[in-house]
Formats: structure tokens, sequence, C-alpha cells
């Protein structure tokens, strides 16, 4: 789906970030879903989602009470329901701009990667125009501002090693699963890469990570809980579980990260009750 010149873009970000440009390409791709721009006023812009419950918080409260009497802000997320086409959402950002610049383009979900506006200061921009600028740079823009969110957020790692449901729950929460953003962005590899056959590092049972789900996580957290890391076996490898895994391999010398491979199995099982093995 990508031209030569955005192919060669997205290679060279790939490279600034240390991961296959496969990788990153799945991303873009998966993120896209195949549209990378729409024309507003002979221009190509960015997509973009406008959060009212964002404009909400970030306006001083007699703009605010203005902005709630014109429909466009609302303590309560998704109470503002944004246009179904884009034109209509860049009218929609034009009509909170006119009340607070700065706070209507921080309540904006910017291009294909979809990065809050109000996460400027956090990835480094000099302010949200800078921000703004770089997302209504071309599709190159774009992928460069998505890249920062992914490097800032310690994203990059998960997608080094494939680690698709991994980099799925982070970067787009709990609910990755229903929309099966992991498989897509698996198969999307796939079809980017070399081989197209991409194998995992390790077999399913020996490494275990963020994003991993079912029995055999489930039976790790049982194993945790009863050596004292407290766990509710619900077979979802999330925040709880990374924690108590980063805390066991601190107690036990091992490589701290958020993946419980065969070291930090054999040092489990060697310290559980033969019940439990």
């Amino acid at each position: 789906m990508f031209d030569e010149n955005l192919s060669s873009t997205i290679e060279k970000i790939a490279s600034e970030l240390n991961i296959e440009p496969a990788a990153l390409k799945a991303v873009v791709q998966v993120e896209s879903a195949g549209r990378l721009s729409v024309n507003i006023a002979g221009r190509a812009e960015p997509l973009i989602r406008f959060e009212g419950h964002y404009f909400y918080k970030l306006l001083p409260l007699a703009k605010r009470n203005i902005a709630v009497a014109q429909g466009l802000a609302s303590a309560k997320a998704g109470t503002i329901k944004n246009p179904l086409t884009q034109k209509g959402r860049w009218r929609l950002l034009r009509r909170a701009m006119e009340i607070n610049r700065a706070a209507a383009l921080e309540s904006v979900s910017w291009g294909l990667g979809q990065v809050m506006g109000s996460h400027w200061r956090w990835l480094g921009y000099a302010s949200i125009d800078a921000l703004v600028v770089e997302a209504r740079e071309g599709t190159a823009g774009q992928i460069r501002l998505m890249a920062r969110y992914i490097e800032k957020a310690n994203l990059a790692e998960k997608l080094r090693a494939h680690d698709w449901a991994g980099f799925a729950r982070a970067y787009s929460g709990p609910a990755y699963r229903k929309y099966k953003y992991h498989t897509k962005l698996k198969n999307s590899y796939g079809n980017f890469s070399a081989s197209g056959s991409h194998k995992p590092l390790k077999n399913k049972m020996s490494m275990l990570q963020y994003g991993s789900a079912g029995k055999v996580v489930s039976e790790l957290q049982k194993n945790l809980t009863s050596l004292g890391y407290f766990l509710i076996a619900d077979g979802d490898f999330g925040p709880a579980t990374e924690r108590a895994v980063r805390q066991f391999q601190v107690e036990h010398h091992l490589v701290v990260d958020e993946i419980f491979g065969p070291k930090g199995i054999r040092a489990m099982m060697q310290l559980l009750p033969s019940c439990h093995k």
C-alpha cells in the first residue's frame, strides 16, 4: 500500500527506533486502515478526532461554560459526538478554536497514530503548535509523531520482540482483543517482512510477557501467588502480573523486564512445592 517515497520514510524512522521496517510498516498499515489523509479546502490534512471531555478539562471555567452551551465540551467522555465525516470534524475543531485555540488543538487526536495533542510537552515538542505542524506535514509527519509516542512510551521494544499483543494492549487499551488488533499487526508484519514466515523466538509455554493470556498465564499467576506475589488468576498478563514478575526477577537476580522466560520459570519451579510443579 506504500509508494517508494513513503516506504523509504518509514524505513528511515524504523532505523532511528532500531526496529524492523516491516514492524513499523505493520503499525502504520493497521493504524491507518489504508486512509492516510483527507482533502480539506484543497490541502491534504491528517485524520482527527475531537475529544470533548479533554476540552472540558483544559478550559478555564468561564470558557468551559461557553463550550458546554455550544455542545463542544462535557465532563463525560463520549458525550460530545464526532461528526461522521472528517470535514465535519475539522469544522468542529475550528468552532472549538474560536473559544480557546490551544485547548482545542490539545483536545484532538492527530493523524494515523491518533496521538493526543495534549501530549505535546511529554513528547518533547516546544508547543502544541509544533506538534500540530508535524502532524500536518504529510504522512511522513504523522509517522514521525507516532514514532515519538512509540519511543517515549517504551513500546519500541515490544515491536523488536514481535510482541504484538503487548504492543496492542499498551497502544490501544484492553479492548484490543475484541478488535483483533494484535492479529492484524501480526498478519501485516508477515506481509511486509521478507519471508512472511517469522516464528516466535520461544515457545509460548516458556516465554510469557505483557499481553499474553490463557491457561498458562493463569497457572503462572497461581504459582506466583503461592510464593507470596498475590495475584488474581484471571489469565491476563496485565500490569499487576507484570509488577509481580519484575519483583520476582529482582529478588531472584534475574534480568528485570516484563518477559517471564525459561530462566524465570526454572527459578520459580525450584521454589514451588511439588504439588504445584
